[in-house]
């Protein structure tokens, strides 16, 4: 019997129906199949559209515009930055004269620790609260195993954790058959050089007071670090059947004296924690508050800087580096953002005095060619 044929629908792979064929013959009610897309506003591409016609008389105030705003607000950031009073040592010892040379090769087991002395001066007063800093180079927070290399079940007190920490933290997972707390290599790794300062007067060395509260986010200190959780507050045996750290001299539960800065909750351990996403970096160590409006909270003249060389870092080529730093509303010093908005302005404003002058010299002529007869 014949067969309707099409090469048509054979190379899409669905003959049509025919005589002899299920669902052929004249009254077949299969339905034509087709590669037309529907007919919607969507699909046929009818949907209401708006594309800006760009004229000399919408593009030259736009760049006007953004010239006399982005260069104000530039001047303003890049003078605000410059009014924050900054103060930089480098005490990693590299240098035969620095008083620190002594320690350079210092091991995370030294006991006693190593002890250096650095005498500065400060020019100018520091009239605000001032945040001391410690700041690292080349040391690379940012690896990924490096970054992976926590538990944060056990940092947020989950006691089952605590005695069975993740496989990320391995190597410093477990330790003479115990489990670390905290285990990681960031943890491992923590900062722990000891940094004192003191102003110096007539000989007399004052010390100045600094403040370890307050130096670490609030959600870091109430929601994700948490001590173990048990009968009663005492640490020692809420971390029993753990060991320190590698590289610690001490347990996590000996970090601090006071309870409520003490374990997982020690704000040094919880800035250490949260990781820099460059190689160089600073972190928070310590603050000094302002006691009253009539004298700066640190005046113009002579400074010790007492060092317990704990960290460290020459056999990676890192450097160490403590900072003084007041603050503005727009954080810490950073001239970059001002010079940023100041380029931007000041090229937006010359193309559009030269965009101007083009218009003015050959926006009336008439472009229009002669057709010939």
């Amino acid at each position: 019997m014949a067969v309707n044929y099409s090469a048509k629908e054979e190379a899409d792979g669905h003959p049509s129906g025919g005589v002899g064929m299920p669902g052929g013959g004249a009254g077949g009610g299969g339905a034509v199949k087709t590669r037309k897309p529907d007919n919607t506003a969507f699909k046929q591409q009818r949907l209401p559209a708006w594309q800006p016609i760009l004229t000399a008389g919408t593009v030259l105030p736009a760049f006007f515009i953004i010239g006399l705003i982005f260069i104000p607000i530039g001047i303003g950031i890049f003078v605000t930055s410059n009014n924050i009073r900054e103060y930089e040592i480098d005490y990693t010892g590299t240098e035969p004269s620095s008083p620190c040379n002594k320690c350079l090769n210092v091991s995370w087991d030294s006991t006693p620790p190593c002890t250096c002395t650095i005498n500065f001066t400060l020019e100018h007063s520091f009239e605000s609260n001032v945040f001391m800093y410690y700041g690292l180079s080349n040391f690379y927070q940012n690896h990924r195993r490096y970054v992976k290399s926590r538990d944060d079940s056990q940092l947020n007190g989950d006691n089952s954790s605590l005695l069975n920490p993740s496989k990320e933290c391995e190597p410093y997972r477990t330790n003479e058959d115990k489990p670390i707390a905290p285990c990681g290599a960031i943890a491992n790794s923590m900062f722990n050089d000891t940094l004192e300062l003191y102003r110096i007067d007539n000989d007399t060395r004052t010390p100045i007071t600094l403040i370890k509260k307050g130096i670490a986010w609030w959600t870091d200190k109430n929601v994700k670090f948490r001590n173990p959780t048990g009968d009663g507050n005492n640490l020692t045996a809420l971390f029993q059947g753990t060991t320190k750290p590698v590289n610690w001299p001490k347990p996590v539960y000996m970090l601090d004296s006071e309870p409520d800065n003490n374990g997982f909750i020690n704000e040094d351990f919880i800035v250490w924690m949260r990781t820099a996403a460059l190689p160089t970096f600073r972190k928070l160590y310590r603050l000094i508050e302002r006691k009253n409006s009539l004298q700066p909270t640190l005046q113009a003249g002579k400074y010790s800087l007492d060092i317990a060389y704990n960290y460290p870092v020459h056999s990676f080529d890192g450097r160490k580096r403590m900072i003084l730093s007041t603050i503005s509303w727009m954080g810490g010093k950073n001239p970059f953002l001002g010079i940023a908005y100041i380029t931007v302005g000041s090229i937006c404003f010359f193309l559009g005095v030269v965009l101007l002058i083009i218009h003015h010299k050959y926006g009336n002529r008439n472009t229009s060619a002669d057709i010939p007869n």
